[in-house]
């Protein structure tokens, strides 16, 4: 079994990037934005609701406060002031979700941050005393072989290593930077024929060629990619007609 998460709440105000409804029709877990690089009140409500309704998973998509650039321009936060910040950012996520009838039930990071907690050791064990500060045993959604998941783990959290259908991969097996052309794959078949791979043999193949190794227990499809949800519903249907049961890890 695989789980299948997108990226949704993106919106501010008038202003809307994700197709939240129809994303919600085929995920099985909602990284909701919590307002520090997109989504409102208002936003965070609507989802949560819609998420409880059709029974797909909430979970805290917390970010640098970065509203302007997304939530992907690279910050230097303080450890102390990091950990607040992403328990204030789970909390009001948290209102939200038990006002639906639901709950938050893991924490992703996004961007710059997502990236800098695979290898920053201080920023990862920051975010991770964020999730234990909120309270509540929750899941953390983060790169294979991350110090995130490794702090997540020593501080006897569930770590859920995840996997990218719609970003380009280095030999590494971290995430070509966004700086770079070729950082999102936008061809629907060779999307989905990624996700099969991570799903079937736990592999992808890198920029350069090379096979690389990436055994994951959830699988993304960022919202704001264009045709997002027509993608997430081709991606789910061919895990599907393969023999693999897709469905929440929490």
């Amino acid at each position: 079994m695989i789980d299948l998460n997108a990226d949704l709440g993106e919106g501010f105000g008038r202003w809307t990037l994700t197709d939240d409804d129809a994303l919600l029709s085929v995920v099985t877990s909602a990284n909701v934005a919590c307002s520090f690089h997109a989504g409102d009140p208002s936003v965070m409500r609507r989802v949560c609701d819609l998420a409880a309704e059709r029974g797909v998973r909430i979970g805290a998509q917390v970010s640098y406060r970065d509203l302007a650039g997304f939530g992907r321009r690279a910050m230097d936060v303080p450890p102390d002031e990091l950990a607040a910040e992403t328990a204030y950012q789970i909390g009001a996520l948290r209102v939200f979700a038990q006002a639906a009838g639901a709950e938050v039930a893991y924490v992703k990071p996004h961007g710059a941050l997502y990236n800098r907690t695979v290898h920053d050791t201080e920023q990862a064990a920051a975010v991770v005393e964020g999730v234990r500060l909120a309270g509540g045993a929750l899941s953390v959604l983060g790169l294979p072989g991350s110090e995130l998941l490794a702090a997540a783990e020593g501080a006897g959290l569930t770590a859920v290593p995840e996997a990218f259908a719609d970003r380009a991969y280095t030999p590494a097996g971290t995430l070509v930077s966004r700086r770079e052309t070729n950082a999102v794959v936008t061809d629907e078949e060779l999307v989905v024929r990624r996700a099969l791979a991570f799903a079937v043999d736990g592999a992808v193949e890198a920029v350069d060629g090379t096979t690389v190794v990436v055994t994951a227990r959830s699988l993304c499809v960022h919202g704001d990619t264009p045709g997002a949800a027509r993608i997430a519903a081709r991606v789910r249907a061919a895990l599907e007609a393969a023999g693999i049961e897709v469905g929440a890890f929490a």
